[in-house]
């Protein structure tokens, strides 16, 4: 298995899958005199679309936070791989398979044979049946060569855009013409999405898994949509749900496709030996990103943390941590490189604030560090501006709120900039990720008294029946395990 952190080497042939354990990939070494190493690279080297993959694995790679590495995960998927590969469509193409170190949840294929998968949905899947649903879609879109014939239509449609907006700029009909043409296009991708769903249904069918897994992953990913709201994805283009769309007919589509394997429960969906895969993965943000829990947030290599009001959801993303509250208040936080020689009053009124009150601007101390505070107004909204100075970082919270109620946000950005301060060491050395841990429900556990040791989360109820596909009416059962969020 390769591509699963650091390791080039992945499997050697399908014929070795098929001879021995489906879940050991075999390496070797290419027939012939010069005894070629047997990589993903080298089997690929004649295929002329794997250099598109080859060309966009860098920037997938730099996008999610680049690949997550474990062994025992690793193997796990390395297993639901084999059987897939055993029964595959098209015996010739050889696949490789990276997990990606992102909490967003999504999976996807480029031409030549690179898979993808994130954590993040590894974390939300129950059982290998689900993964292998997942990864023979995308295993589809490879074989129906769906990413050569997107690239060639996106291609069409954004030069016809062009000529549209250049040349019939005024033209209602012209724009209306540019419009049919985009609606097209995403008819013909939610064609390919139910494509690729009738092809890995019937691969995972073939495998010996559930076949009904597709249709209850995409129903797990529609009560994920309820509830993402806690955990945002740090770009919409990242998220599963953004290419993905589980709409119910989808669902229904999915649901008749596997009923030509048998009545639900005739596949294999190995459960415990998955969650026993992932156990111990990392879930949600890593260190380098900075940690949410509950309503504050850290961030042990900038040695930072800050609190929001109760009420207030935090989502970290790659540019800035976000939080929204009541009444439309949102609040942004970030950091800049600042020169000490620039003082803050003279950065605050630069320029890069518009709608800035100049009479606002105040100095001010957070704890013992400097700080300058001021308000700005734009449109519907205003904003206060709060400025600390660290070094030579400059960290930057702004609250928006909506001007008919604007007096609040002073009360909102005040609170919050003042709860920031710099951990100590020992906090430092204390926080730690927050990972999925398996756990055996014993007899006089419930969903309450499980959910209760979730560490790091909002709403730790929903999120355990979330995270164990658990309906509201739903129950632990003594002896079964489960997964939770814990250090």
């Amino acid at each position: 298995m390769a591509a699963l952190g650091a390791c080039e080497t992945i499997n050697a042939s399908l014929q070795d899958v098929a001879n021995g354990d489906p879940g050991v990939v075999k390496t070797g070494y290419l027939p012939g005199p010069a005894r070629e190493p047997v990589t993903f690279d080298n089997l690929q080297k004649n295929d002329p679309q794997a250099s598109i993959g080859r060309s966009q694995h860098p920037k997938i790679l730099a996008a999610y936070g680049g690949a997550y590495s474990d062994p025992k995960l690793e193997q796990t998927i390395a297993t639901i791989v084999g059987r897939l590969s055993a029964v595959t469509d098209d015996p010739n193409r050889i696949y490789r398979i990276t997990v990606l170190n992102s909490p967003n949840v999504n999976a996807f294929a480029l031409p030549g044979g690179y898979l993808y998968v994130t954590r993040g949905l590894l974390a939300l899947a129950n059982d290998s049946a689900e993964v292998a649903a997942v990864l023979a879609h995308e295993m589809g879109h490879v074989t129906a060569n769906h990413g050569i014939e997107r690239q060639r239509r996106e291609a069409a449609a954004e030069l016809a855009g062009r000529v549209v907006s250049e040349v019939l700029e005024s033209d209602s009909a012209g724009r209306a013409a540019l419009a049919r043409g985009r609606l097209n296009l995403a008819s013909f991708s939610r064609n390919q999405e139910l494509e690729a769903d009738a092809m890995g249904i019937k691969q995972t069918g073939r495998a010996g898994y559930d076949s009904y897994a597709a249709a209850r992953f995409l129903k797990a990913m529609d009560s994920y949509s309820q509830f993402r709201t806690a955990f945002q994805a740090e770009n919409p283009n990242l998220d599963f749900l953004a290419t993905h769309p589980a709409a119910p007919q989808r669902m229904e589509l999915a649901e008749r496709h596997a009923r030509e394997f048998g009545p639900a429960g005739t596949g294999k969906v190995d459960r415990d030996r998955y969650l026993s895969g992932i156990d111990g993965m990392l879930f949600g943000d890593s260190a380098v990103e900075g940690y949410v829990r509950g309503h504050s947030f850290y961030h042990p290599g900038l040695g930072i943390t800050f609190g929001v009001p109760t009420g207030f959801v935090i989502e970290n993303t790659a540019e800035a941590v976000l939080a929204t509250g009541p009444g439309d208040t949102a609040i942004r936080f970030d950091g800049v490189a600042l020169p000490t020689s620039t003082s803050l009053t003279d950065y605050v009124t630069s320029g890069w604030i518009g709608g800035l009150d100049p009479a606002s601007v105040r100095l001010e101390k957070i704890g013992d560090l400097e700080a300058v505070s001021a308000r700005a107004a734009g449109g519907e909204y205003v904003f206060d501006v709060t400025v600390i100075r660290v070094g030579g970082q400059a960290y930057r919270f702004l609250t928006a709120l909506p001007a008919k109620v604007g007096a609040e946000a002073g009360k909102v950005a005040g609170g919050v900039a003042n709860s920031f301060r710099l951990l100590t060491e020992a906090e430092k050395s204390q926080l730690k990720p927050l990972r999925i841990r398996v756990v055996a429900a014993r007899g006089a556990d419930t969903v309450d008294s499980i959910a209760a040791r979730m560490d790091g989360v909002d709403r730790k109820m929903e999120m355990f029946r979330l995270l164990n596909d658990l309906g509201p009416g739903d129950q632990v059962r003594a002896g079964e395990n489960y997964k939770i969020v814990a250090e």
